[in-house]
């Protein structure tokens, strides 16, 4: 689903350094793709295969080329590119718009922006946002931590332990992205991102407490905007069943990517912080090629091959 001029305005508009120049009450026009269109070859007057569906960029060489047009040249050009019904259009540079350009946005409802930055560096970053706005998106339940550089998810039923599990890595100089809801996105890379719904951003709530602010109590350190996902730990209630080697590790697919997860139980008096906090070093060993249950898997099989060679 296409998003809205509004919303690149809305997520982008401080990070890319813009300002409305004309066209506030326009921002509702759909942005169907997110690459963009620089328009010089429009410009010239050849609109066979305009991306009239793309915001469009006016950097140095749009305005160059504009000044040598004749008065009458350059409102029919840029008569006829208003008329493709574009979505918007940026200057970069913080040039000044041209009256012309300004006029025939305010009559066919078009906003306008303006941004300082280069042209190259705004479509880039421009182009970046626009992908993250239109990436598929999940919330699931769940606290999300980042130690060491590994993302961690918490799962767990109600109760369970998570935010206190949570708390206590925090005090151990670990950093919150979200408490009970995370939001999920997948990448261009294949990967997943987590972060916290705005309302509840940098919040936390602990049963019988009630709900914290997490940087005011422990500094800007304990908290983190965004991680990408390493790891899934379930919280659950003993069964006598779980994993004890670690040969073969579950995984769970998330949006069409498979992440591992780990199945922790808890019980009383159990320091599960000190357990999520070895296995996320654990993950992070395993990312740099060092698997321990592999290596003592590899070691007793070839200890038990050796064996059989010499007593055969």
């Amino acid at each position: 689903m296409p998003i809205t001029v509004k919303s690149l305005w809305d997520e982008g508009g401080e990070k890319l350094s813009l300002s409305i120049v004309t066209g506030e009450q326009n921002l509702d026009r759909k942005l169907p793709e997110t690459a963009m269109n620089r328009p010089g070859l429009a410009l010239t007057g050849f609109f066979q295969y305009f991306a009239n569906q793309r915001l469009q960029i006016f950097g140095l060489a749009e305005f160059t080329y504009l000044k040598s047009l004749s008065q009458n040249d350059r409102v029919e050009r840029l008569e006829e590119l208003f008329g493709q019904q574009i979505p918007g259009i940026v200057i970069t540079r913080n040039r000044k718009v041209p009256k012309d350009i300004l006029e025939l946005a305010e009559r066919h409802k078009v906003p306008v922006f303006r941004t300082p930055m280069v042209t190259m560096n705004f479509v880039n970053e421009c182009t970046v946002l626009l992908e993250k706005l239109t990436a598929p998106q999940k919330r699931i339940q769940g606290t999300c931590m980042e130690l060491m550089g590994i993302g961690v998810l918490l799962r767990g039923d109600p109760g369970i332990g998570k935010s206190e599990t949570a708390l206590s890595l925090i005090e151990r100089g670990y950093s919150l992205v979200s408490d009970d809801v995370t939001e999920v996105r997948r990448t261009s890379r294949g990967g997943l991102v987590c972060w916290a719904n705005e309302v509840t951003r940098y919040h936390m709530e602990i049963r019988g407490l009630g709900i914290i602010h997490v940087p005011s109590l422990f500094g800007v350190a304990a908290i983190r905007r965004q991680t990408e996902l390493d790891l899934v730990i379930d919280l659950k209630k003993p069964t006598g069943n779980e994993d004890r080697t670690g040969v073969h590790p579950d995984t769970i697919e998330i949006m069409g990517v498979e992440v591992p997860c780990i199945t922790l139980p808890v019980r009383s008096g159990r320091d599960m912080a000190n357990i999520v906090e070895v296995a996320a070093l654990n993950q992070k060993l395993k990312e740099l090629g060092h698997d321990a249950a592999k290596e003592l898997d590899d070691k007793i099989i070839s200890r038990l091959t050796k064996g059989r060679v010499q007593h055969g």
